[in-house]
């Protein structure tokens, strides 16, 4: 069982990397996410082992990072960093009015995500709960629970890797190749309405399961 599910634990480790702290601890974290996670997995619920393991694994990772106190900042992110603020400041006054994330990406050749990453890590340390007498008060500061993203990401792919093969093409024809269903229809050799149907049903299945 857990042979068989280490590609989950690689996937979770992946959603941390350059964060300070090397893969093969946060994969061994993870490893023991895992087991916890098969102890712990109840068949009789109906669910998915990975829809169930995914924020187990991901809670061992997190605690890892807990007890190691700080996250560390990777040189090469601070270092993009730095030239992510000075591009900004340039196109800024080239361009007189504040830029995009992309426009900045689109300068230093990077990903738009490495450039948030990167700006996120010069900036300071925010406390979340400022003392009344220093002029704060609590601060709420809103978050994108991207951990619960991950996993629902990783459930819906382990579910369509388990689909019959005319379903999961389906589904790339539909979804990643984002053909119409006549298209569809015709590469797979069906009709419009089948594949109409197939997906309704395909659709219904994975929502079930998803939140199950």
């Amino acid at each position: 069982m857990v042979e068989k599910n280490l590609g989950l634990v690689h996937s979770c480790v992946h959603r941390f990397t350059g964060r300070g702290i090397e893969y093969d601890d946060m994969y061994q974290a993870g490893c023991m996410g895992l087991v916890k996670a098969i102890k712990g997995f109840d068949k009789s619920r109906g669910i998915m082992f990975s829809t169930y393991a995914v924020p187990v694994i991901l809670g061992e990772i997190r605690r890892l990072f807990r007890d190691g106190g700080t996250v560390k900042v990777s040189r090469s992110v601070k270092e993009l960093g730095l030239k992510a603020v000075r591009c900004k400041e340039y196109l800024e006054k080239k361009l007189g009015r504040e830029v995009h994330i992309s426009e900045i990406a689109k300068e230093l050749e990077v990903s738009e995500d490495d450039v948030t990453e990167a700006l996120t890590a010069t900036m300071p340390t925010i406390s979340l709960t400022v003392n009344e007498d220093e002029g704060g008060g609590q601060m709420d500061i809103p978050t994108e629970y991207l951990d619960d993203h991950l996993s629902d990401v990783l459930s819906l792919k382990q579910l369509i890797s388990e689909l019959p093969s005319q379903d999961r093409m389906i589904i790339y024809y539909r979804f990643y190749k984002d053909y119409t269903q006549s298209k569809t229809a015709e590469k797979l050799n069906m009709t419009q309405v089948q594949v109409s149907r197939k997906e309704k049903k395909i659709l219904k299945f994975l929502y079930q399961k998803l939140n199950s």
